[in-house]
C-alpha cells in the first residue's frame, strides 16, 4: 500500500433499496440525528454537533499521522437549513481520525460566493500538530502510504483512535501510520482535542486553496 493515491467519490442519494439500506446501516442506533461521537480533550466526553452543510476545502505539502482510522457516516445539517438542497439535510461523509497529525504548509478556504475566507498555517519550520483530530470529507486525494494498514475491518472494532469508532457492519481500516503528500480533501467538519496552528493567518481572498 505504498504511494498509492487516494480518492474517494461522495454517494449518491439514488432513492433506492440499497440506498435506504446503506444509509440506516449508518445511522446512530437511537438517535434521530446522525454524526460522529469523539472524545473530548478530556477524553472522558462525546461531542456531537449539526453541520452546517458548507463544504471546506483542506489541502497541505505533506501530513503525517500515528494512529489512523476510516469509515462512513452520515453528517446531519440542522432542520431547514438553507445549505441542505437536495440532500434532505444529510451528507455521506468518510471519516477519517488520526491520533497524532503533523501537516505541514495547511491552507482551509470556504467559498462564500464571490470571495474565500482562507487559512493557512505551518507554512514555516513548525508544522500544524493535533491531537484526536476527526475529520469528515466526500472527497479526499493525495499520495498515501500506511504501515501495518487493515482493510476491511468493522468499524466498531477500531482502536487505533482511542474513542473514535464507527457503527457496527460498516466496512472500516486503520492503520499504524499514514503518510500523505499532496492532500487535497473536500470537509464538511474537522475536530481535534488539540489543535496547534503555527504562522496562523486568516484573511478574505479572491481564490481559495
Amino acid at each position: 500500500m505504498s504511494d498509492d493515491t487516494v480518492s474517494t467519490e461522495p454517494v449518491p442519494p439514488s432513492g433506492g433499496v440499497r440506498w435506504r439500506r446503506f444509509a440506516a446501516s449508518l445511522a446512530v442506533a437511537g438517535a434521530g440525528a446522525a454524526g460522529m461521537v469523539l472524545l473530548t480533550a478530556q477524553g472522558v466526553l462525546g461531542a456531537q454537533f449539526a453541520i452546517s452543510g458548507m463544504p471546506f476545502v483542506v489541502t497541505a505539502d505533506k501530513l503525517d499521522g500515528t494512529g489512523f482510522e476510516q469509515f462512513a457516516t452520515l453528517d446531519q445539517m440542522i432542520e431547514d437549513s438553507p445549505n441542505q438542497g437536495d440532500t434532505g439535510g444529510q451528507v455521506v461523509v468518510l471519516v477519517s481520525a488520526i491520533d497524532r497529525a503533523e501537516l505541514t504548509n495547511l491552507c482551509q478556504s470556504i467559498n462564500l460566493g464571490g470571495m474565500y475566507m482562507k487559512l493557512t498555517a505551518g507554512t514555516g519550520s513548525k508544522p500544524v500538530t493535533a491531537r484526536t483530530m476527526v475529520v469528515d470529507s466526500d472527497e479526499i486525494s493525495g499520495n498515501a502510504s500506511f504501515q501495518s494498514i487493515d482493510i476491511g475491518q468493522d468499524a466498531s472494532t477500531l482502536d487505533k483512535v482511542p474513542g473514535v469508532r464507527g457503527n457496527p457492519g460498516v466496512f472500516g481500516q486503520q492503520a499504524d501510520k499514514v503518510t500523505i503528500t499532496g492532500l487535497r480533501q473536500n470537509n464538511y467538519a474537522t475536530t481535534a482535542a488539540v489543535f496547534t496552528l503555527p504562522n496562523l493567518r486568516m484573511s478574505f481572498s479572491s481564490e481559495g486553496c
